[in-house]
């Protein structure tokens, strides 16, 4: 079994997108926005695992205790890009000397943690 996408209700689709790209570096991979349907998905390749984005204003992401990963290769400087960018960051999470993280929550508050 091989997961495919993990999927996110948003209410503002354009500013998701651009925040998925902006925090990411992902892009576009497939785009259904011509089709009249309001989701896209995004990531770095086609046979990666990719972020699919629903613009769903009712039933747009409201929870918490849920969050994605993503690896990087350099995280200080993510940190601080992601900072200077304007978005809110966490404190830089460190459970032992062999793994460091930081949250940043998407515009509807989903949790992306960067490792």
């Amino acid at each position: 079994m091989k997961m495919c996408h993990v999927t996110i209700n948003v209410s503002d689709l354009e500013k998701s997108i651009k925040f998925y790209e902006d925090v990411l570096k992902i892009k576009v991979l497939g785009d259904m926005r011509g089709m009249g349907m309001p989701i896209v998905f995004l990531g770095e390749e086609e046979k990666d695992v990719k972020v699919e984005l629903i613009g769903n204003k009712e039933n747009a992401f409201k929870g918490s205790g849920i969050s994605a990963g993503f690896h990087v290769a350099d995280l200080d400087a993510a940190y601080e890009e992601v900072k200077n960018m304007g978005y809110q960051v966490s404190p830089m999470v460190s459970p032992n000397p062999n793994v460091r993280f930081f949250f940043v929550s998407d515009p509807d508050g989903f949790q992306i943690q960067l490792i």
